[in-house]
């Protein structure tokens, strides 16, 4: 790997989402057999150049990367592997000294996924999930992107338990699309919104203003105690506190991804005065916005 940029993120067209510790610790302590394994971090690095990473004790968490473009390599230990297009690996949690990086002249292009959970040795062991296997060769696998973008889309509408749930059930579909390819064929998905579907995107688009009850029902002519309600029903909290975790959620993509002060994030989403800011989000994330900033270099 040569010496000079080196890049963790930071690449045109990426997306990035790490799911808060709390958030798993909260959702795993009411639902433990609902989230066996489940997802800790997802991402996709278009033409990801300069990407390089290195994990001196190694990993807690599983790691799936598919490069559907370009190239890359990486060494465990003393042993070094190439990945092309077509190709994925899934190393296993290890201690073990590790580091993945772009080729230089044809830097890859991945979906990548880090998973765990209370089980995942077993997993690993029942799978045969050797961290020594290499890279594996399969056709195109369509199905394995599209599974991730229901993930990722799931997991960009906020951390329910509807869409954690989802997200880790989808999260078996998409290993067994890599792990059994053959047995897996893209299907057409139709595209229905519902009302509450339809909210929660126009908050995602609103994330800077705030955005009341009565805004939110009279988008779809209700009154706000119905819609309400209705919103409550479909995904297990109040209209504001969902808009509420979005707004965190965006929170934490930025302090991950951007350079700006707390303050300057804070008025990006609506929020004049940043102390309440960092009490919003302490209370949502179980960390300070500063805390999380400095949490957030262990990823990948």
């Amino acid at each position: 790997m040569s010496s000079g940029l080196k890049r963790r993120d930071g690449f045109q067209g990426e997306k990035l989402i790490s799911i808060p510790q709390k958030v798993w610790l909260d959702v795993i302590k009411k639902n433990p057999e609902l989230f066996q394994i489940y997802i800790t971090n997802i991402g996709y690095f278009p033409h990801a150049a300069f990407h390089y990473r290195e994990r001196r004790k190694g990993c807690e968490d599983n790691i799936l990367i598919y490069c559907v473009k370009g190239k890359g390599h990486y060494v465990i230990e003393n042993t070094k592997f190439e990945v092309v297009a077509n190709q994925f690996i899934l190393l296993p949690t290890t201690e073990k000294y590790m580091r993945y990086w772009a080729d230089r002249e044809d830097p890859w292009t991945i979906y990548w996924v880090h998973f765990t959970g209370n089980t995942i040795g077993s997993i690993n062991n029942s799978l045969n999930i050797n961290i020594l296997k290499g890279p594996i060769q399969i056709p195109v696998n369509l199905k394995a992107i599209e599974i991730w973008n229901n993930i990722y889309q799931s997991l960009e509408m906020g951390y329910s338990i509807e869409n954690l749930c989802n997200a880790s059930f989808c999260l078996y579909h998409l290993i067994a699309s890599f792990i059994f390819p053959e047995k897996h064929i893209l299907t057409e998905n139709g595209d229905k919104k519902d009302i509450v579907t339809e909210t929660i995107i126009n908050m995602k688009s609103n994330l800077g203003k705030k955005l009341t009850v009565e805004d939110m029902a009279g988008m779809h002519s209700l009154s706000s105690s119905h819609f309400s309600n209705l919103f409550r029903k479909n995904t297990g909290m109040s209209p504001i506190d969902y808009f509420i975790h979005l707004k965190m959620q965006r929170a934490c993509q930025l302090l991950y991804t951007n350079n700006s002060k707390i303050k300057d994030i804070a008025m990006k989403l609506g929020y004049d005065d940043p102390y309440y800011f960092s009490r919003i989000f302490k209370k949502y994330m179980g960390t300070s916005p500063e805390q999380y900033k400095l949490l957030s270099k262990k990823m990948v």
